[in-house]
């Protein structure tokens, strides 16, 4: 088995009052174990999507419409929820973004994390209160043993996540899923996390899906990296490449906002002008044309695919085939 996920072609769907919208369009990729994989784009560009879909945690109005999902040989669309829940937290764990809305308020940490850990694991509770300590600790959690007994409610917003990611890491699962899993701690901690993240990539062969907005953990932490606009994938290649050569003018205006050491004092950060456009009013052609400066009337027209931009580069972009200088007389003044 040469990949341990595959995604193809993805497409999901929410019903809406308005109707139902198409949140991720045409999205593939694909990983191997001990693989890192970064996906980057501005809120509401469907990175947190794209891994609930493949968690299967779309919720009552969410469906996936179109394309496959391949785990280990298996097409997660055709499990049971049975099946599914196996997978869950043993095969595929998830950090989540909101560790708030992720712990139940009712039971402490420790019940928490032991049910997780006898689940999975098949551990007494005794052996799986000492490991769930273990867990704590090694997340840089203090006092872990008194910790354990804590209620959510209890904890600052830092230390949840510590403790989302003490539960994701607990069962050292094939695959794992980090949505923005450093927002909300100090950098010393995020540097304790993503090294704790790289561990366990060397010693399980685990592979990591990280989900965030932070270019600067992308660079430290992936091996490849794909950029998501408006539901779809916009660029994908290595993450040297990435920051070295960036082919999309969406990659670019990221990168250009991004503050540089040797910036000259006063110097104004770049920002890409205008907002993503709404799910329910999706314009033709390109979907990043009105904020773009090298748009054509090409790119009002058709929708660009990913066109190849180099070995193992792809960019959704007409400049990718299209000369500078036609492009530059064909840009829009």
């Amino acid at each position: 088995m040469e990949h341990l996920l595959t995604v193809n072609r993805l497409q999901t769907a929410f019903r809406t009052d308005q109707g139902e919208v198409i949140s991720i369009d045409d999205v593939s990729f694909r990983l191997k174990a001990g693989e890192t994989l970064g996906i980057v784009g501005e809120s509401g560009c469907g990175k947190s999507v794209t891994s609930l879909s493949i968690m299967r945690l779309l919720g009552a109005k969410g469906r996936i419409s179109r394309g496959e999902i391949i785990f280990e040989d298996k097409s997660l669309g055709k499990l049971t929820e049975a099946q599914m829940r196996d997978i869950r937290g043993n095969d595929i764990s998830m950090i989540f973004q909101e560790p708030m809305t992720s712990l139940n308020p009712v039971f402490t940490i420790g019940h928490q994390m032991i049910e997780a850990i006898r689940l999975h694991m098949s551990l007494d509770k005794k052996a799986a209160r000492a490991y769930a300590i273990e867990m704590l600790k090694r997340v840089g959690i203090p006092r872990p043993e008194v910790m354990v007994d804590e209620y959510p409610h209890a904890l600052s917003g830092g230390m949840r996540q510590r403790v989302m990611i003490a539960m994701a890491l607990s069962c050292e699962p094939r695959l794992l899923i980090a949505d923005e899993p450093t927002t909300a701690l100090d950098v010393t901690i995020q540097a304790q996390i993503l090294e704790l993240m790289k561990k366990l990539k060397q010693e399980s062969g685990t592979a990591i899906m990280l989900i965030t907005h932070d270019l600067g953990v992308i660079a430290e932490m992936a091996d490849k990296v794909i950029v998501m606009y408006a539901g779809q994938v916009v660029e994908e290649t290595d993450v040297f490449t990435l920051f070295d050569e960036p082919k999309h003018p969406y990659t670019q205006g990221l990168m250009q906002s991004i503050p540089h050491i040797d910036a000259e004092h006063g110097e104004r950060l770049a920002s890409i002008p205008g907002s993503v456009p709404s799910l329910q009013n999706m314009p033709a052609g390109c979907r990043f044309r009105a904020r773009c400066p090298h748009a054509m009337e090409k790119c009002e027209a058709e929708l660009p695919p990913l066109i190849p931009a180099g070995k193992n580069h792809l960019t959704r972009c007409w400049l990718a085939v299209q000369p500078a200088s036609m492009a530059k007389e064909a840009a829009y003044g």
